[in-house]
Order: structure tokens, then sequence, then C-alpha cells
């Protein structure tokens, strides 16, 4: 693809959000009404297994593994630069939440709530804006392109899925997801481009190599 088209196709997704995220603001509550509509016994246990899969700590220990057993050791310089954009996901997200201080729609009134969820901490992270899943789950798609293209189309389908289940059960208005969505990524692709600009990863794992060797 050539520098025009790759601009073109840019400008394409970001009016797309940034329509996406107009929309949402105007029709927030009859969304996240029209999705708690469906739930069925099947969705709520599908949906429910996303958000375990979903939490930081499977996501932070699954992704760290992956990198750590692959058969190219080149590969692990992107563990650290992974864990930077997996732990700025959770700090942003903290300080927008609390700063905003928008209610969930659950905490609304707008929908009821499945109670395993309710009872699921959720009072801890007690704001909705931005969603942190999301967010979280954004953010580690630029370093999976990076290093595992195959894989990054499986790993958007997921996060679209966990975004989607947010709104599903009432944790989350649409435009939680799609904000919390674009600074997860937008995270993501600034720390894989400080990477490739300073190689701090590559630097800290040849140090922590280093150390190993000489015990």
């Amino acid at each position: 693809m050539n520098f025009r088209g790759s601009v073109r196709k840019r400008v394409i997704v970001w009016v797309l959000i940034a329509a996406s995220l107009i929309i949402s603001f105007y029709f927030d509550k009859e969304i996240v009404k029209a999705l708690s509509s469906i739930r069925s016994s099947i969705l709520n246990e599908f949906f429910l297994g996303l958000t375990f899969l979903s939490s930081e700590i499977v996501i932070l220990f699954v992704l760290t593994t992956l990198f750590v057993l692959h058969y190219n050791k080149g590969k692990r310089r992107w563990i650290l630069p992974l864990w930077i954009t997996l732990a700025l996901s959770g700090i942003v997200s903290f300080i927008m939440k609390y700063s905003i201080h928008r209610l969930r729609p659950f905490q609304q009134g707008i929908v009821d709530v499945l109670p395993v969820l309710e009872k699921a901490s959720h009072y801890v992270w007690n704001f909705s804006f931005p969603s942190f899943h999301a967010m979280l789950v954004f953010s580690a798609l630029p370093v999976l392109s990076k290093e595992f293209p195959k894989l990054k189309y499986a790993w958007a389908v997921f996060a679209v899925l966990v975004a989607f289940s947010r709104v599903y059960f009432g944790l989350h208005f649409m435009s939680d997801i799609i904000v919390g969505g674009v600074i997860g990524y937008a995270i993501g692709y600034l720390v894989v481009t400080s990477e490739q600009r300073t190689r701090f990863g590559e630097k800290f794992y040849s140090g922590v190599r280093w150390i190993f060797q000489r015990h």
C-alpha cells in the first residue's frame, strides 16, 4: 500500500471512530437497554467467560508466556514494553474514572446487572468512563501486531467481544468502550514506537540475561 493509500485508510478509520463516538454519546442509554434485552443464559455464560479471560492478571500471564516461550528469543525484548503498556492502561483508566465520575448504567438504574457481577468488586473501580477492560485489551494490539501479525486478527476479535460484553452486562456505555479502546490502542502504539526508537526493552532484556548468565 502506498503512502497516500495508507493516509486515506487512517483518515477513514478515524472518521468512523469519531462518528461512532458521537452517535454513542447521543444514544448511550438506548444502546445499553437494547443489548441488555437480548441476554440469555448461553450468552451470559459466554460473556462471563470472556470477563474472566480479560482480567488484567490473566492477560498479563498469557501474553507474557507467549513472548517468553516463543522459539524466537528476540521477541522477549517486547516483554517490558508489554508490561509498561498494560500498566499505563490501568493508570490512565484509574485517573480518568476518578476525574470524570460517570456512574455505570446499572448504577443509574437504566438496566439490571447479574448478581455475580455486582458482587465482583466492580465498586472498587466505581465509575464507568472509560472502560478499563476495553483499554486493556486494545492496548496490547499494537504490540501483538508488531511481533505476531497472524495473531493480531484473533486478538482484535477477542478485544471487540470483550468490549461488547461490558455494554451487554450493563457495566458500561458504548461511549465508554469506544474511548477506552481508542486510548488503549494509542498507548500501545506509543510504547511500540518508543521501543523501536530507543530499544529500551531490548536493553532491559539484555541486562537481565547478562545477570542470569553471570550466576
